[in-house]
């Protein structure tokens, strides 16, 4: 191992943050949040289910807890499609944990009404779970609102969050009141904001905007108490900041300066999707952004700190060049954009260093994909991260084997699966031809069903890769013990990217939060994992 006080490391442009996080290896779990459930959560996972986990990751020697996307998201089900790059998600707040709540009997009866959509199905119920979760903060807020909001902590928590607060609040109320359709489809007056809509609203919009304010005063405080007992616990938390933001959000309806609103982000075509990906986000203006300062992104990742202590770039090749997509093309008629390929170090260059000079938290890029050598030796040179998928590190250009990952960067992720690929279980089932030759590799004949001791293996080996963070999403943990995930392992499945399906983003694991703490033989296997590292 590499002692943290002489790594090459602590050397490069992300030398303070190695050295806060520290160049020793890094397990951890990955985390849905939605997936959880507890016996207090309401429909769906909630901010504070997080802290048993951090003990159990704690008693376990595990010392990070990735999370995926928390922003709020609206009735989209994406927690990559924000609508605000600060807000957090309502849908998390534990409504049994808030002040007072339980001494009313309605909010009493709606918490027991909610609680029984946790055993309702394995899927989650969106649509039900933010329908009853606003009746309930409505009648919440319209009781104790009053008193709570006249708290110096809830003063204190709109003045350090005006810079992003009162858009975003306004944004919201717009939004609902116009039933959720496009601002662009606004009256004049709203669809192209001004100082005045924003400080001197008409009484529903401010009536409305004040309780959005409230709900993320409430987010806030209970993700805050979640950080503290993290760290208490000595454990890190991994956030996710998408690189792209929704165009129906408070940033793109405020700033479209910053924006190319001609365009779409996407992926251009490849070996798994045939006809490439379009996501719908707009483009960043990133001369417009340089111009000023790249206020918007150091703004967003400060507010990103105040949760987290290390953080995933989402897709960081685009911070260097983007497939966009002119409107309203498909996805195989886009192109790399910058169109110059001279430009593409230069500008993720100078964006990287902008992040780097004024966020503390140690950023690990998302570089999977087809990603240029030229952008690998940048992130390698400035100390990022990049992420090892087990299944797809391949020896590409010369016999296809895998890659032993004994033989991977210090400076990187290694992982099993992500939440946009197949489960292990999966991956194994159903591509033999990759699964036989990892077979092979292992020294085992192939068979369709994983065997517990393979499976093992390969988590182990996950966990002694040369990388310095080792993290893996809890479902892979959670299969070594039977019962403990769905019958069907497409069920396990997370997301499917490229298309739209009900059953995107609504995995719920089959164990409860305090099922998965209380599991003897889960423990067993995990300490096992980490006994030979």
């Amino acid at each position: 191992m590499q002692d943290m006080t002489t790594s090459p490391l602590l050397k490069t442009a992300a030398g303070k943050q190695w050295d806060h996080i520290g160049t020793t290896h890094h397990h951890g779990i990955n985390i849905p949040l939605f997936s959880l459930h507890s016996s207090r959560s309401c429909g769906i996972g909630e901010y504070p289910d997080i802290m048993p986990l951090i003990i159990w990751c704690r008693s376990i020697g595990f010392d990070t807890i990735q999370l995926l996307p928390l922003n709020d998201t609206g009735p989209e089900t994406s927690p990559y499609s924000a609508l605000s790059a600060y807000a957090l998600n309502p849908i998390h707040i534990s409504p049994v944990r808030l002040p007072y709540a339980l001494q009313d009997a309605t909010l009493k009866q709606y918490v027991t009404d909610m609680q029984a959509l946790n055993r309702k199905s394995q899927r989650i119920d969106y649509k039900t779970v933010q329908d009853k979760k606003d009746l309930f903060f409505r009648r919440y807020y319209n009781i104790f609102g009053k008193a709570l909001t006249n708290r110096s902590a809830f003063v204190q928590f709109k003045k350090n969050n005006a810079f992003w607060l009162k858009e975003y609040a306004a944004f919201k109320a717009l939004k609902v009141l116009h039933n959720w359709q496009s601002w662009e489809s606004w009256p004049p007056q709203y669809k192209d904001p001004t100082d005045q809509l924003l400080n001197q609203p008409p009484p529903e919009i401010q009536e409305e905007a004040d309780y959005q304010t409230f709900l993320q005063y409430l987010c806030f405080t209970q993700f805050n108490d979640v950080k503290k007992h993290a760290e208490d616990q000595h454990i890190h938390l991994k956030g996710d900041v998408p690189i792209l933001i929704n165009r129906e959000s408070a940033d793109v309806w405020f700033h479209r300066d910053l924006f190319l609103l001609d365009f779409a982000a996407g992926a251009p075509p490849d070996m798994y999707n045939h006809e490439g990906q379009k996501w719908g986000f707009p483009l960043y203006n990133w001369k417009t952004m340089a111009a000023q300062k790249y206020t918007w992104w150091i703004s967003r990742l400060n507010v990103a700190a105040k949760l987290y202590h290390i953080y995933r770039i989402d897709h960081i090749v685009g911070f260097f060049r983007i497939w966009g997509i002119p409107l309203p093309n498909l996805a195989k008629d886009g192109q790399f954009i910058p169109q110059d390929q001279n430009t593409w170090i230069p500008l993720g260059t100078s964006i990287m260093k902008v992040m780097l000079e004024n966020c503390p938290m140690l950023p690990i890029g998302e570089d999977l994909g087809t990603v240029p050598p030229e952008v690998r030796l940048c992130l390698k040179n400035m100390g990022i991260s990049g992420t090892k998928v087990m299944r797809w590190e391949r020896r590409w250009e010369e016999d296809k084997g895998f890659i032993d990952p004994k033989d991977y960067p210090e400076a990187s992720m290694t992982t099993l699966s992500t939440h946009d690929s197949e489960t292990l279980d999966q991956w194994w089932k159903e591509r033999p031809e990759e699964s036989t030759l990892y077979a092979q590799t292992m020294g085992w004949q192939y068979t369709p069903e994983l065997a517990q001791e393979q499976r093992l293996a390969i988590l182990k080996d996950s966990h002694n890769s040369a990388s310095l963070f080792h993290i893996n999403l809890l479902p892979e943990y959670l299969a070594l013990v039977p019962d403990m995930t769905w019958p069907t392992p497409a069920d396990e499945r997370i997301n499917i990217p490229g298309v739209i399906l009900d059953t995107n983003w609504t995995y719920r694991m089959r164990p409860s939060v305090e099922e998965i703490i209380g599991n003897p033989t889960l423990k067993r296997y995990m300490t096992e994992i980490l006994r030979d590292v």
